[in-house]
């Protein structure tokens, strides 16, 4: 019996990459960590546009030493003949293919859909701003561009002041969902032998995680009206300050927990108000709501809030930092850190968040740009020249 401790789930997967940025990146990193073989093409004397954002990772930026570890790097012209003849004989080899180029990119290079589509076995995930098709198929596409036309930074931050989220997560979600896109279509590939095209648009994936704000809206209710550290949906929950001058941060989010809440406060009697009885009604009183539960958490430290709320079962929170994250005693005890190696030497990196147990992960190393092209051109050239040869 093959218990695969040894190797991980995707070890055998070969995954090409003409990627940059976040989105495609990511979802390949994730592939990486489970055993797959991914070959990132870059830019000759520029690489991935991440790689200059700075250099605080022993001389490497903070983005790409996230998104790029246990990747092969391959600095090739495609622009060249030769190089992009060898990028044909890796694409023949892959088993997946992810790319976010700028709309038009893949074309230009002659790697539209036709020319994919002579490789029937290849899975071939497009990621682009706004799909094919319409009036937008052509503009670039950024996490703030995209999380602006989406409707997302309106119902961040407070009225009047809209926000982009700190986390690029029309970015993140996207390469999530291409992620998961790769999965499932090597298990249908198992079933049908076929691979096939998997375009996806940043702006669909930011429209779906709009879900319930959207539905309201179509629905006839009013535009969601940004609360800042709270949601426009639920009442009351937010962040307040405590005694020893902390933020906590509390959650109901239903009746139920709303009387727990009013009786964890010593307010039993507002569980029975009627203007406070369901969450809508909440919703339209969140201002004197927050006074309400502010005030209580202004006469207490934090560790009595998060005390008092872990023994009625109400959901809490404290405001943290990114140094707070850095140092979270949960993720130490819970052996989420590992090392990876960089050519400067090995730095910290979460492990992945979805693992079975006996999923080994590979702590593979960030690569320097084009550190292995000559490899992948032996490599490939090899291949390519056998198979004009048969």
């Amino acid at each position: 019996m093959n218990t695969r401790r040894d190797r991980g789930p995707l070890d055998g997967v070969t995954v090409v990459a003409l990627e940059q940025a976040i989105s495609a990146p990511l979802c390949t990193r994730h592939l990486a960590d489970l055993g797959a073989r991914v070959i990132k093409v870059e830019a000759p004397g520029s690489g991935d546009t991440t790689r200059s954002y700075d250099s605080v990772v022993g001389g490497m930026s903070a983005h790409f030493t996230w998104l790029n570890h246990g990747k092969e790097s391959a600095a090739l012209d495609l622009k060249s003949a030769s190089d992009l003849a060898t990028f044909g004989a890796m694409l023949d080899a892959a088993d997946v293919f992810v790319s976010n180029l700028t709309p038009g990119a893949l074309d230009r290079l002659g790697l539209g859909v036709a020319e994919l589509a002579r490789r029937p076995k290849l899975i071939s995930v497009d990621i682009s701003g706004y799909g094919q098709g319409g009036a937008f198929d052509h503009k670039r596409a950024y996490d703030l561009l995209i999380q602006s036309e989406s409707g997302s930074c309106s119902i961040t931050g407070t009225p009047g002041n809209p926000s982009k989220p700190g986390i690029p997560v029309a970015d993140i979600a996207t390469g999530l969902y291409a992620y998961s896109a790769v999965l499932a279509a090597l298990y249908d590939r198992e079933r049908t032998g076929n691979g096939g095209r998997i375009p996806i648009a940043m702006l669909d994936v930011a429209a779906e995680m709009m879900g319930f704000a959207l539905n309201q809206v179509l629905h006839g209710a009013p535009e969601p009206v940004p609360v800042g550290m709270g949601s426009p949906m639920v009442a009351p929950y937010g962040a307040y300050t405590t005694a020893d001058g902390r933020t906590a941060v509390l959650g109901t989010t239903s009746d139920r927990e709303w009387r727990r809440l009013a009786t964890m406060i010593g307010r039993p009697e507002l569980a029975d108000e009627p203007r406070y009885a369901h969450n809508d009604d909440r919703v339209e009183v969140r201002a004197e709501l927050d006074g309400i539960v502010g005030a209580w958490c202004s006469s207490r430290t934090l560790e009595e809030i998060r005390s008092a709320a872990d023994d009625a079962g109400i959901g809490n929170a404290q405001l943290n930092t990114v140094r707070d994250l850095a140092d979270h005693p949960q993720l130490r005890d819970r052996g989420r850190w590992r090392d990876v190696g960089t050519p400067s030497g090995p730095v910290p990196a979460l492990r992945p968040p979805a693992l079975a147990q006996d999923w080994p992960v590979r702590n593979g190393s960030v690569p320097a740009l084009g550190e292995h092209t000559d490899a992948i051109r032996d490599e490939f050239g090899a291949a390519r020249i056998s198979a004009n040869v048969d």
